[in-house]
C-alpha cells in the first residue's frame, strides 16, 4: 500500500456523519404589496413605470413615452409602429443605430425591480444592452416578492441564456459623476401590462 493509499484509507475512516441540508426560510414581506415595492425599487434604480389601461395599446404607450420613437425593434407586435426586424444573426451596424427596444419580460422581482429577460425574448444577445431606450413589458400578475422566488421560476432545463435587467445603465466610476447609459441602455420603461 503507497503512502497515498494510507492517507486515503485514513480520510475515509474519519469521514463525518452526514447531516441533513438545512431548511430554508421562505423570505417573505408580511404585507406583500408587491406592485408598490417594485414602483419604489424602479424609481429608487432610476427606471420609469407606466402602467396599462384597458383601452391603452402598446403604440400609444410607446408614443407617449416617445413621440418621435425613431428606429424600433420588437419582440411583441405593435400596431402603428414600424419595426426594423432584429433576429439572431443581425449584424452590429444594424444593431446600434436601434433607438428603442421593446421586449416581453417574463416576470418582476419585487424587491429590486430586476426583469428575468430569456434569450428567446431578445431578438438578439446584444439587443437590451446596445439599444438607446429599452422599454421591458411585463404582465402585472407576474410580480415575485423576492430574488428567492425568482430563481425558482427560471426554467434551467429549456434555458440558454437570460438576464435579470434592472434600470438603466449607470456608474459613478467615471471621476465619481454618475454617468447613465455608460455601458447600456439611457434609459428603463417598464409597461405593466
Amino acid at each position: 500500500m503507497t503512502t497515498r493509499d494510507q492517507l486515503l484509507a485514513r480520510v475515509r475512516q474519519n469521514k463525518p456523519d452526514e447531516k441533513p441540508m438545512p431548511v430554508l426560510p421562505v423570505f417573505t414581506y408580511g404585507d406583500d404589496d408587491r406592485l408598490g415595492r417594485f414602483q419604489d425599487a424602479l424609481a429608487f434604480i432610476g427606471g420609469q413605470l407606466m402602467e396599462a389601461s384597458p383601452s391603452d395599446s402598446l403604440g400609444d404607450l410607446i408614443r407617449r413615452r416617445f413621440p418621435e420613437p425613431g428606429r424600433v425593434a420588437s419582440s411583441v407586435p405593435i400596431p402603428g409602429i414600424d419595426l426594423i426586424p432584429i433576429d439572431a444573426d443581425a449584424d452590429k451596424v444594424t444593431l446600434e443605430q436601434i433607438d428603442v427596444a421593446v421586449l416581453q419580460g417574463e416576470f418582476a422581482v419585487a424587491e429590486n425591480a430586476a426583469i428575468w429577460v430569456p434569450e428567446v425574448n431578445m431578438l438578439h444577445r446584444a439587443l437590451p444592452f446596445i439599444t438607446q431606450h429599452l422599454i421591458l413589458i411585463v404582465r402585472q400578475d407576474a410580480l415575485v416578492p423576492n430574488m428567492h422566488a425568482a430563481y425558482q421560476r427560471i426554467d434551467r432545463e429549456q434555458l440558454s441564456y437570460g438576464v435579470f435587467i434592472a434600470g438603466p445603465s449607470k456608474t459613478a466610476d467615471i471621476e465619481q459623476s454618475l454617468v447613465i447609459g455608460a455601458h447600456g441602455a439611457r434609459s428603463l420603461t417598464v409597461i405593466l401590462w
